[in-house]
């Protein structure tokens, strides 16, 4: 399993990869164009045999950029079981363009376990807390078309030399 930023090139296979991991929101081709490029620094691809089986895209909030939010985690049925989606973020966490990063946020709807998993055991992992809150909430800001989503707030982070 080889990691590596993403090329523009890569788009198709990511939005199809997306499209795969129900109940992940499908992107625009456009918007993941924009991630594998313009946001490169903060979005990772796993390839095997030359084909993308892992994707995470993220970024730093403007507003706080000692936060990592990680915006979708997808990783294709035949990838699954490997703890992928952790060894991605943390290889992210590691890279030089994320330092002075203290805590990982995301949001997650109540009922995405696999996330909730995949956050929960990042936090056991490295021995820090996780807070939940809601952030979207299905009336107020989806108009009752989309389920409540939860931010997971992890850390204080970890030094890198302990993930």
């Amino acid at each position: 399993m080889a990691f590596r930023k993403p090329v523009a090139t890569d788009g198709p296979a990511i939005s199809g990869l997306i499209t795969a991991c129900p109940p992940l929101d499908p992107n625009s081709a456009y918007c993941n164009l924009l991630q594998c490029t313009d946001f490169a620094d903060s979005c990772i691809v796993a390839e095997r045999g030359g084909e993308v089986v892992g994707w995470v895209s993220g970024y730093r909030p403007p507003s706080g950029p000692e936060n990592f939010f990680v915006w979708q985690v997808a990783v294709s049925s035949a990838a699954r079981g490997q703890r992928l989606g952790g060894r991605m973020i943390e290889a992210l966490l590691a890279r030089p363009h994320q330092a002075g990063i203290t805590h990982l946020t995301t949001t997650i709807t109540q009922d995405n376990r696999a996330s909730w998993g995949l956050f929960e055991g990042l936090a056991r992992r490295w021995n820090v807390p996780l807070e939940k809150a809601a952030r979207f909430e299905r009336k107020a800001h989806f108009a009752g078309a989309h389920a409540t989503e939860w931010q997971a707030r992890i850390g204080p982070l970890p030094t890198l030399a302990h993930i």
